[in-house]
């Protein structure tokens, strides 16, 4: 199992249910990253894509315990129910893509963290762990920065050791 995530300086990944910043380049990263997947996410993250709609091309699995959520995906009410849903795909191809409560639930079962590492600092009210700081983990590779908007950011792989 994979996650996808933005963060800035802080590991900080949202405010409001938004993003901490626009970046088409990532955008862009995110898309070839999880075409043809299956990505699970809770019911903000849901929520806040565009026209609430599920991600085309990739098989949209949301975790919430609000039983009267529904949508046009796969929606599971605890994590033993997702578990047993996501044994007709290979790990490989499962991505978790937030919020900050979906990350941190899934963290002991990712191997590979795809972080595009913004060089700023936002006002945040959602975090991921720094994996900077986790032993369990490793940075595998890292892109040159880019830039765009005056924004600088990288693309980094994490591994699990």
């Amino acid at each position: 199992m994979k996650a996808i995530v933005a963060v800035d300086k802080n590991w900080g990944i949202g405010k409001n249910g938004e993003l901490l910043a626009h970046l088409s380049g990532d955008l862009k990263y995110f898309k070839e990253r999880t075409l043809g997947k299956v990505v699970i996410m809770g019911r903000k993250t849901f929520e806040s894509l565009p026209g609430k709609k599920p991600l085309k091309g990739r098989t949209n699995i949301v975790l919430t315990e609000d039983k009267k959520f529904d949508a046009d995906c796969v929606v599971c009410g605890s994590i033993e129910i997702l578990k047993n849903k996501l044994n007709k795909y290979d790990d490989e191809d499962i991505f978790i893509i937030g919020g900050a409560k979906v990350y941190e639930q899934f963290l002991p079962y990712c191997d590979t963290y795809y972080v595009t590492k913004i060089d700023e600092s936002f006002p945040a009210d959602r975090y991921i762990e720094n994996l900077d700081e986790n032993k369990n983990f490793y940075k595998y590779w890292e892109s040159e920065l880019q830039s765009e908007n005056e924004i600088k950011y990288k693309f980094v792989e994490y591994r699990r050791k």
